[in-house]
This record gives structure tokens, C-alpha cells and sequence, in this order.
């Protein structure tokens, strides 16, 4: 498994986003990547939906839903913050003042306004799987157990995930066989080791082949070994071929795309790769040239409105450049965004100890943005109190989306896949969806 090195940021739990690379080699030694393939073909339970796709944007650090999409103009001065909001293309629809190329597609999206989260730190459990703790697979680890196309598809792994290395998607019970692939900074990534030419590899394939051969009467007669030839067929073509790498090289897009998405460039990528046939792409973005009191993330407390104003602008380009670029391909009918963070920030300005001007953690009230998927556009869900503090009536949850996201895929939350003790344990124990979206 190659991993993306992390940004050397932290939050205010003290995490760092060291900067880690795995090498799981592909060939002798460790689990290869015909082992993985394997190991995922073993019990896998298949389900007849044609290729639908999701990208999930982790906005790791807890982005205030109050300053983004939630304003709350009417509030006292020590709630309602610095930012004013405007209006968008939809009627009724005010987000931010930062995000003006938003307010241009709001008909591209809608917004969960009424988003309950149960956690207090940094950990992104619970939005990639619906639970805090468990050992739970996330939804990518799931999709590529029971997705038929989810295996590796024409080269391409069924789930990637890009960004902080600190707070990647596991495969929780499911085990290693079920990892997202996490892609590392060049594109020779998915090339062939230094110094191994394509004629080489081939000869040693070639001399593998002749070994197998002096074995085929010891096959066990359900064609165990033609089987551990079509893996190591897989991992052979996914290592040779050019599909994967060329997938995540964005130096191959038309100029001009480049240029909508700017510094955006992990968004470029998920699109390309759920273009190239991709079902679950995840990523936690960078955020670029921001001030020296604020970090990578979306963590800033007491430094809220001075970092905000520097964040906002990038984050609201490369919404726009993704949910636009989606829509101009036709793929927004077949590939579902989501966007959120682990909580909200506190609706009262300074209640954090020792601060007097920013935003403490706040679960009991948060935002998800969403987009695509063939589900309903262009509305606001749910809403909070006046001052921002907590859902009115019904809040939805991390389940919630999440239940969502699945139909997309064509998966049923209540399907059960067995835990590694042989017990089966349902996908998600609340399955209600967000019934808004359609």
C-alpha cells in the first residue's frame, strides 16, 4: 500500500500530520497486491448495480457550519460573527459571503443544515463509517466487497483515498484485502520498481509460469491455482498498464480545466478517477497559502475570522470547479458529492478558555453539503435554532448520509456482511435515509 505523505499541521488534539510512506510491495514479499485481490474475491457477496460513484470531501478540523451555511444575520452580535451572507441562484438559499462562485450553482446542490454529530475531538470514524468505534468498515471498504464492478476494474483500485494519511478510511473488520488504496505524490507510483524494465518483469512472469506448470496436478480440483493465475493476472496488468496512472495525472486535462480547479488539484483527480471507473473516491484537502496562525485544516479557534477569509476562497473554487465539471460531463446523475466535517464550531463567539474572538468544537450542530447521485438539488434540509445552537426538531446524523450515499450505490444498509468472527453485522444499524434527497 502506497500512502500519501501528510501535511506536518496539527489540531488542537495534538495529532500530527506526519509525513508517512508504506511501501506494501507488489511483488515478492508482504501482502502483494494478488494476495489483496485474493483475498477480496473470497466470500465476496455481488450485487447487480451498474457502476455508480461517490466522492466524499473530508473537511478534517470541524468547519463552522454558523460562517459557511448556516448564518444567522438577526442573532446577537457575540453569535452572528463577521461574515455577511448572500444571496444564490436558488430563492431562500443565503450561504457566505466568501463563497460567491457557490452562490452561482446552489440548484447543484443542497444543504443539511440540521446535522447532529456525537463526537468532541478530531476522528473521522464516524463520518466514513456511521460509527465512533467497532472496528467498522467505511463505506469504501463495503462498496469494495459487494460492488460486482468493485474489484480492479480495467487496472483501477475500487477505493482511493487521497489526502491526510492520519485519517484515512479503514477497512475495520473486513481486514487488509479491503484497504483504500492510497495513491502517493508522482504518478510513477503505479509504475514498475527502479531499475525493472517491462521485458523483465515479463521474463519473470514468464519463468513463474513455467514453476506453476510442474504443479497443476496438485490443483484441488475447484481450480484453486487457475484462480491465483487470474490474480496475479490482475496485479500484473494494474502494474503494467498504463489505466491507473494515467487516471491520477491531471497533467493530461485541457488547460483550461486545470485552471478551474487551481490549486484544487485533489478534486481534479477524484473527478478523473470516478471517470475512469473509480466507485469511491475520499479526500481530505489541503488548504494552501493561508496565514501563519492558521493551519492546513479547519481547527482555527480563536483565529476563526482571520483564517476563514483566507480558506473560503480556495475551498469555494474547488467546490465550484468539481460539482460544475461533473455536471458538464454528465456525470452528475451517477456520481454523488458529499462534503462535511467531524462538527460545527460554537454558535457563541469565544467560549473557549482563554479566547475571546473564535470557535470551540461544537457536535450538536453542523452542516453537510451534497450534490449529485440523481437525488434532489438545489433545497436547504433542516434548520437550527436562532442562534445557531441546535437542530429544530429532527436532526439527521452521519447513518443518516450515509444510508443515503448507499442507495446511491445501489446497496441496501441493512445488508449484513460477517464480522471476522463469522457473526453477521449489518452495515448500518440506523438506516433511515435523508428523506429530502429522494
Amino acid at each position: 500500500m502506497l500512502t500519501i505523505p501528510g501535511s506536518s499541521n496539527r489540531l488542537c488534539d495534538g495529532i500530527s500530520r506526519r509525513d508517512v510512506l508504506k511501501l506494501g510491495a507488489l511483488t515478492v514479499g508482504g501482502l502483494t497486491l494478488a494476495d489483496l485481490l485474493r483475498l477480496r474475491a473470497n466470500g465476496a457477496n455481488r450485487s447487480e448495480t451498474p457502476h455508480k460513484a461517490i466522492i466524499m470531501v473530508y473537511l478534517n478540523g470541524g468547519p463552522s457550519h454558523m460562517d459557511m451555511y448556516d448564518l444567522k444575520p438577526d442573532a446577537p452580535v457575540e453569535y452572528r460573527g463577521e461574515f455577511r451572507p448572500i444571496r444564490t441562484n436558488v430563492p431562500g438559499i443565503d450561504i457566505c459571503e466568501h463563497m460567491p462562485m457557490q452562490a452561482r450553482i446552489a440548484d447543484k446542490f443542497s444543504i443539511i443544515r440540521n446535522m447532529r454529530f456525537l463526537q468532541q475531538g478530531h476522528t473521522s470514524p464516524e463520518l466514513y463509517t456511521g460509527y465512533l468505534a467497532g472496528n467498522r468498515p467505511s463505506i469504501g471498504s463495503v462498496v469494495a466487497k459487494l460492488r460486482r464492478d468493485a474489484g480492479v476494474i480495467d487496472s483501477l483500485p475500487p477505493h482511493v483515498s487521497m489526502g491526510d494519511g492520519n485519517h484515512v478510511p479503514r477497512a475495520g473488520f473486513l481486514g487488509r484485502a479491503y484497504e483504500s488504496y492510497q495513491p502517493g505524490e508522482r504518478a510513477n507510483n503505479l509504475s514498475l520498481a527502479n531499475g525493472v524494465t517491462r521485458e523483465q518483469l515479463a521474463d519473470r512472469r514468464t519463468l513463474v509460469n513455467t514453476f506453476d506448470t510442474l504443479r497443476r496436478d496438485l490443483d484441488s480440483g475447484r481450480g484453486s491455482l487457475s484462480a491465483m493465475d487470474a490474480f496475479s493476472a490482475q496485479a500484473f496488468e494494474m502494474i503494467t498498464s498504463n489505466r491507473a496512472r494515467d487516471a491520477f495525472d491531471i497533467t493530461r486535462e485541457p488547460m483550461h480545466i486545470r485552471n478551474l480547479y487551481g490549486h484544487g488539484t485533489e478534486y481534479l483527480q477524484a473527478r478523473r478517477l470516478v471517470e475512469a471507473g473509480v466507485p469511491v473516491v475520499t479526500l481530505t484537502p489541503q488548504n494552501h497559502n493561508v496565514p501563519r496562525d492558521c493551519n492546513g485544516q479547519w481547527d482555527h479557534h480563536d483565529h476563526i475570522f482571520t483564517c476563514l477569509p483566507a480558506i473560503l476562497p480556495h475551498y469555494d473554487r474547488s467546490i465550484y470547479a468539481l460539482l460544475t465539471d461533473l455536471h458538464e460531463r454528465g456525470l452528475d446523475q451517477d456520481v454523488a458529492v458529499v462534503v462535511w466535517g467531524e462538527m460545527g464550531r460554537t454558535p457563541r463567539v469565544g467560549t473557549q478558555r482563554g479566547t475571546i474572538a473564535g470557535r470551540d468544537h461544537w457536535p450538536q450542530s453542523g452542516f453537510c453539503l451534497i450534490a449529485g447521485g440523481g437525488l434532489r438539488m438545489g433545497q436547504i434540509i433542516g434548520a437550527t435554532d436562532p442562534r445557531g445552537e441546535n437542530p429544530r426538531g429532527h436532526a439527521y446524523t452521519p447513518p443518516n448520509v450515509l444510508a443515503t450515499l448507499y442507495h446511491v450505490l445501489g446497496i441496501d444498509p441493512a445488508t449484513t456482511i460477517n464480522d471476522h468472527q463469522g457473526r453477521p453485522i449489518y452495515l448500518l444499524d440506523h438506516r433511515e435515509r435523508v428523506a429530502e434527497l429522494g
